[in-house]
């Protein structure tokens, strides 16, 4: 009787994408608006001339803000010559989780209406900052999801297990606003006016969160705030991870957002990966499978032209990706019964 309780959940759920909204395309800068970009960042000497390089003298951006969390590397010195006004991050207080901390501090150092915050290791294309602006009008806040970079079949196969996931849990975004529960939102990218993100708490409301993209996403749609997720696919691009280890360990840490998700949906949240992901494909090839199983097993296949705009260039092991679901689904459910207290060098309370 589970199985085609939860079939029926996700089937309805991926319907969604039916409705979803149109990508974000190159814009033009936005006339008589000054738009302030800050990146956080931590021992990034490596990645951040990356995101710096496409904003010099991009004329959308107003000003570029690095907030230097504490850096034992030349991050500091990199964004100084990529242009980059560097803010040295202060000691992390009580209570506080660093990235946080960093986009608090970067927020009260921006002059501009908007604020557009970036991860050190997302790459802007031409036109990326107009259209942010243009398609958070309508709403408080707004969110943007990029087209990833992978390395290698093994890292592509196991990041696109690790994105199904996404759309098993909450569907393709169709425009409408969430329950608060539900809010999802990318800190690679995230955009609002200042003087709103400022009257609503900043990033303080959210400051001992690890997963604090999401959890600022829920704490707004409590307040009955609107927000967005806006495809940019076309003008962002993410290298998130050098590796498949990594990915392994930094998505997995973070994606069921354990620190910002109510037991009860996290409970739902596991049992529908399990019953609806990870389980369907082992049981058609173990010849023990019923009806849903294998309707459940189409589903995920079908999925995969969807996905694949969210690469660049998807590879076999984005293709073969549905065989990394069961290993995935065993990763998350750890994440859920263990949460990650550690990242970047420091661990939390």
């Amino acid at each position: 009787m589970l199985r085609p309780l939860i079939a029926s959940l996700v089937l309805a759920r991926l319907a969604r994408g039916r409705r979803r909204p149109p990508p974000l395309a190159a814009g033009s800068p936005p006339p008589g608006e000054s738009v302030s970009v800050v990146i956080p960042a931590r021992d990034e000497e490596k990645r951040i001339a990356g995101v710096l390089a496409p904003l010099q003298g991009d004329p959308s951006v107003s000003e570029v803000i690095v907030v230097d969390d504490e850096s034992g590397d030349a991050t500091a010195d990199v964004a100084r010559s990529h242009g980059a006004r560097v803010v040295a991050g202060e000691p992390l207080p009580d209570g506080w989780a660093g990235k946080a901390w960093a986009l608090e501090q970067g927020l009260h150092a921006a002059t501009g209406e908007w604020v557009v915050f970036l991860d050190a290791d997302t790459r802007p294309q031409p036109g990326l900052i107009p259209a942010l602006v243009e398609r958070a009008r309508s709403v408080d806040l707004l969110s943007a999801g990029p087209r990833f970079v992978c390395d290698g079949p093994a890292e592509e196969c196991l990041h696109a297990a690790f994105l199904a996931t996404l759309v098993y849990r909450f569907g393709p975004d169709d425009g409408r606003q969430p329950r608060p529960s539900r809010a999802v939102f990318n800190g690679q990218c995230v955009l609002g006016r200042r003087e709103t993100l400022l009257v609503n708490g900043g990033w303080r409301r959210v400051r001992s969160s690890l997963t604090e993209d999401v959890a600022l996403a829920r704490a707004w749609r409590r307040d009955g705030r609107t927000i967005a997720f806006a495809d940019a696919a076309d003008v962002l691009e993410v290298r998130m991870y050098d590796s498949a280890r990594e990915t392994w360990h930094g998505w997995g840490r973070s994606l069921m957002g354990p620190d910002a998700t109510d037991p009860w949906w996290q409970a739902l949240d596991v049992v529908t990966l399990w019953v609806a992901l990870a389980l369907p494909l082992p049981r058609v090839l173990a010849r023990r499978a019923s009806r849903t199983d294998k309707l459940l097993v189409a589903v995920r296949w079908a999925l995969l032209p969807g996905l694949a705009r969210a690469y660049r260039s998807p590879g076999p092991g984005f293709w073969l990706s549905p065989l990394a679901d069961l290993p995935v689904a065993a990763r998350l459910t750890w994440s859920v019964l263990r949460p990650a207290r550690s990242w970047r060098g420091r661990t939390y309370a």
